[in-house]
């Protein structure tokens, strides 16, 4: 195989160049902020004053990072293009989240997802949610982006992963300490750009090789004909990877329910959409980040699938995007390194940001409560420090005997996944439903989702968690209507909320789902 362990000089250089520039961009970003130092709305909404371009573009950077970019150009290698429903449907759930979700949030005035579950049941159940997110994120969410990162740059640039945890790390907090979600936000612009220009020409040169130099659409012509089978969206059972993605569940099952975890109830996306000036705002953002969705499987898929092409005897699936890299020429391949690590540094801001947004506003806030805006941001930016230094610490006792960390994060998160969005479907929509109910279904998604790995291992992850779903609603369901309606709802009630949406924003969902038709009638 092609050594692509090192960067020559030149890719270093340029690589340095980035980083530097990244650096001063955020520090003129943040000097904006008060003479006498940020408030908390400032620092953790940035000044509610983001706009749609940078609400999308930041969506999508704190989204992908390494365990995406590595773990899914991997998938496309072993199992195709199915793999890229991930992304695909993520881009519905995005247009429904805008429209159904945002305008509730907004319309409550929220900094966290836990403090919109007070104000609709009680302290207990934020307390209960805000620990077990701030664990999730620590634990699983940061420690997976830094391990899978180190081990990137390893493989890379040849630098021992530990070495490249703490840069990695360092990164993340230079340009998101002091700057806070502002900082973050629109960095992440460039980093998206990065992103989005490295990834599209590293498809290019790869389908080019495929063809050995007659072009894209031949390169293209060439894998669906050689690999038929990695083109298939909808596996059939008989598929060795059904396990992974079972069918037409894929379409009307468990991954709706991860979606709309991630994308409508988890703290370090919906935060940026939080920091919206407006609904309209927030929507077009959302919708700007749903079409980036639908390019995403050319940028990270399509490189894997050539793979199986250029580099058919990789030792493993997830050794496809770095082995691609050694296509670029000289400089480029210090570009397209540069825009990998800005993709694992921007998750890394993103999850520190908001694991401090967290403990700041809904824990230390609630033992504090009488102290100054400056404190609670000061207590923050030490939050963010910490979490760092927890997840450096715990990555390679947690991570080191997984062959693929991303399957840890999946199955950690997919025991807990169906309760969270029980909590909110039905807090949210049903005023019926009690804060015991909340909790138990909370209690019941892990139980039940144990259950069920034990009971009947045969099921597909992605059936369990649509299965346990079903049970964590009824779950709610009945303990709400044996108890007594919540006395302590603060929420806004829905009859003050509009959910119509503008002509643009219309157009936008009906283009996504028009696209999403003639992809998977393409190829199912």
């Amino acid at each position: 195989m092609t050594d692509f362990t090192t960067l020559g000089t030149l890719d270093s250089s340029i690589f340095a160049v980035y980083v530097i520039g990244l650096l001063c961009l955020a520090l003129w970003i943040s000097r904006s902020e008060k003479a006498e130092g940020a408030n908390t709305e400032d620092y953790f909404l940035a000044s509610k004053s983001l706009p749609w371009w940078a609400i999308g573009a930041s969506l999508i950077a704190s989204n992908i990072s390494a365990e995406q970019i590595i773990g899914m150009s991997g998938s496309g290698f072993a199992i195709g293009l199915a793999i890229a429903s991930y992304e695909w449907m993520a881009a519905i759930t995005l247009i429904l989240v805008g429209k159904y979700m945002l305008p509730i949030f907004l319309k409550n005035q929220i900094f966290t997802m836990p403090q919109y579950l007070e104000q609709r049941f009680d302290s207990k159940v934020k307390t209960v949610l805000a620990l077990f997110w701030l664990a999730t994120y620590v634990f699983v969410n940061l420690t997976a982006v830094l391990w899978l990162g180190g081990l990137a740059i390893e493989t890379v640039a040849g630098v021992d992963w530990f070495y490249g945890m703490i840069f990695l790390a360092l990164f993340s907090v230079a340009y998101s300490l002091y700057g806070g979600l502002k900082a973050v936000a629109y960095t992440d612009i460039l980093q998206v750009v990065l992103l989005v220009f490295g990834g599209l020409f590293l498809s290019y040169l790869a389908l080019d090789a495929v063809a050995d130099g007659q072009g894209v659409l031949a390169g293209f012509g060439i894998l669906t004909d050689k690999l038929p089978g990695h083109f298939d969206m909808i596996l059939s059972p008989e598929n060795e990877h059904y396990m992974s993605l079972p069918g037409i569940s894929v379409l009307v099952g468990g991954m709706w329910i991860m979606n709309f975890s991630y994308w409508g109830f988890n703290q370090y996306i919906i935060q940026r959409a939080l920091a919206a000036k407006d609904v309209k705002e927030a929507q077009k953002g959302i919708a700007f980040a749903a079409y980036l969705k639908l390019l995403m499987p050319i940028i990270v898929v399509l490189p894997g699938i050539a793979a199986v092409v250029l580099y058919p005897d990789l030792t493993t699936p997830d050794q496809a995007y770095p082995s691609m890299m050694a296509l670029m020429p000289v400089g480029i391949k210090g570009l397209v390194f540069a825009a990998l690590v800005a993709a694992i540094v921007s998750s890394l801001a993103s999850m520190t940001n908001s694991i401090s947004t967290i403990f700041t506003m809904d824990l230390y806030s609630r033992f504090k409560p009488q102290q100054s805006q400056r404190h609670y941001v000061r207590v923050g930016r030490i939050a963010s420090l910490v979490s760092l230094i927890i997840a450096i610490i715990v990555a390679e006792p947690l991570l080191g005997k997984f062959d693929q960390a991303f399957q840890y994060i999946q199955e950690f998160t997919g025991f807990f996944t169906p309760g969270i969005v029980v909590i909110f479907v039905m807090g949210m929509f049903w005023k019926g439903a009690t804060s015991t109910g909340a909790l138990l279904a909370a209690i019941g998604s892990a139980v039940y989702s144990l259950v069920l790995k034990f009971a009947l291992p045969t099921l597909p992850f992605m059936d369990r968690v649509g299965l346990v779903f079903l049970l964590c609603l009824a779950t709610c369901y009945v303990v709400s209507k044996m108890g007594k309606t919540a006395s302590e709802d603060s929420s806004v009630s829905l009859k003050e909320i509009s959910f119509a949406t503008d002509k643009g924003f219309n157009v936008a969902a009906l283009g996504v789902i028009i696209i999403l038709i003639v992809l998977y009638t393409t190829w199912w």
